[in-house]
């Protein structure tokens, strides 16, 4: 061979090996994330555990214990909220001399409340309409009770029961029957139960419809997303939320067109998000982005790299536990004048970082702090608004439910059945938001429509009406 050709031979060589080494790189970094240098949920850390006693390391966690704190005075046990009957317990025989009579009178009395299962929490009801003639001539027909609908086979307070347990409780239509034939002997059809649930989906789309539309007007919006699958295709399930509220929105794709279905073309406010590209572009007053994702990316660095991207990443994780920690003493003990002085020197030191290590590192931590250059206002924008926290943490606390019934159910056999789902799960995420029962929210958008006289529930707080 002559020279050249060699030459080329080894630089091709060359060029092959570096593509295997950042392969391998790959490859390691994907094998050892978990949920602290990845997205990952904590559940999926159970599979690195160790099976063997004794051989994990001494933890050093300094969180709560799990179950009563002390001091911590309890519910249970202070009784319910109200009691149904009263039932005497009066002794039959002493035991002493073995007689019955005992004096009316008691001399001490110890009261305790207990919730038990009746024997038939559901009961078979057969109505009969009765059509009279009055004295006037006119033939009259009894009404109706406003808690059923005469076309079909449950109460309205039956079907959103089992809606909720279908969608929060995330049982399946087949667990649903086995439940009604454990507590009234009843034998319902799948069809049934599928019409109940599309019947309470139809009966909540103009209370969902319009809190999408107040929630366009709000100042500070949190989102996040997640796969879906529907009849075997990877679609997509949004949601946008904050303190009192939480919507979802099942889409096709993970385009930026699914932002402004939900809350517009713009957005006159504050959006919380991850640093997904998709929301980097789109229109708004002010953006903060997730923290926590930027803590995780330099944990991951921390792990696997070594030399001055180690020592840089941990720099700049001080620096993101340092922000964590004062904007959670200030939630505690708000103090906008010492926070402030604070946020100035903070801002301050991360600017002599990034341009003390920038020249340092390369690969992802060089990625890194650029982003924290380019975005710094989207990174940091909490320093100046301590409002606004410094992650989308609600956001994600939010669609854990969709991301459970997801697991559980596998997906959805239809875009109208996963539309349909969004909806519900709205409207019980949002209730829960309210401490309202999503129960009895069903109730109403059923009775609303099936009865003129009864007004459609809302789901805006009412506090902000």
């Amino acid at each position: 061979m002559t020279p050249e050709l060699l030459i080329e031979i080894i630089v091709q060589q060359q060029q092959a090996i570096e593509e295997l080494r950042s392969e391998i790189g790959r490859l390691k970094g994907e094998q050892r994330t978990d949920s602290k240098t990845s997205s990952k949920p904590p559940s999926t850390d159970l599979l690195t555990k160790s099976e063997h006693e004794g051989s994990a390391p001494p933890s050093t966690d300094t969180k709560r214990k799990p179950g009563g704190q002390p001091g911590h005075a309890g519910k249970t046990r202070q009784g319910f909220s109200r009691i149904d009957r009263i039932e005497l317990l009066r002794p039959e025989r002493c035991p002493s001399c073995g007689s019955g009579a005992f004096a009316l009178t008691p001399v001490g009395e110890v009261h305790h409340q207990v919730a038990r299962l009746v024997s038939s929490p559901i009961e078979i009801v057969e109505y009969v309409q009765q059509q009279c003639r009055c004295v006037c001539g006119e033939c009259v027909k009894g009404r109706w009770p406003s808690d059923i609908v005469a076309t079909q086979d449950m109460s309205i307070g039956l079907q959103s029961l089992l809606v909720w347990l279908g969608n929060y409780g995330h049982l399946s239509y087949g667990k649903q029957q086995e439940l009604l034939k454990e507590l009234g002997d009843l034998e319902i059809g799948l069809g049934t139960l599928q019409a109940t649930n599309r019947r309470v989906a139809d009966a909540i789309i103009r209370p969902v419809d319009k809190l999408w539309q107040w929630a366009r007007r709000q100042g500070h919006v949190q989102v996040d997303e997640t796969p879906w699958t529907v009849k075997g295709i990877k679609e997509w399930l949004w949601v946008a939320g904050a303190e009192q509220f939480c919507l979802f929105h099942a889409a096709g794709t993970r385009s930026r067109d699914e932002l402004k279905a939900m809350l517009g073309d713009a957005f006159d406010g504050v959006l919380s998000s991850d640093d997904f590209s998709v929301y980097n572009g789109y229109e708004v007053t002010a953006q903060q982005k997730c923290l926590a994702h930027l803590k995780r990316h330099f944990n991951r660095v921390v792990h696997l790299d070594s030399g001055q991207n180690q020592k840089a990443g941990r720099r700049f994780l001080r620096l993101i536990d340092e922000a964590f920690k004062r904007h959670r003493q200030w939630r505690e003990h708000p103090d906008n004048g010492d926070y402030a002085q604070w946020a100035s020197k903070f801002k301050a030191r991360v600017r002599g970082a990034l341009k003390k290590w920038t020249p340092k590192v390369d690969g992802k931590v060089l990625t890194l702090l650029n982003s924290l250059k380019l975005k710094a206002t989207q990174w940091w924008y909490f320093l100046d608004h301590p409002e606004i926290p410094p992650d989308n943490n609600l956001a994600e606390r939010l669609i854990r439910l969709a991301v459970t019934k997801r697991k559980v159910c596998g997906g959805s056999r239809s875009m109208l059945r996963f539309e349909q789902t969004a909806d519900l799960l709205s409207v019980i995420q949002t209730c829960r938001r309210q401490a309202r029962s999503a129960v009895e929210f069903f109730k109403q958008a059923l009775s609303a429509q099936h009865h003129d006289c009864i007004g459609a529930p809302s789901l805006i707080p009412v506090s902000v009406t």
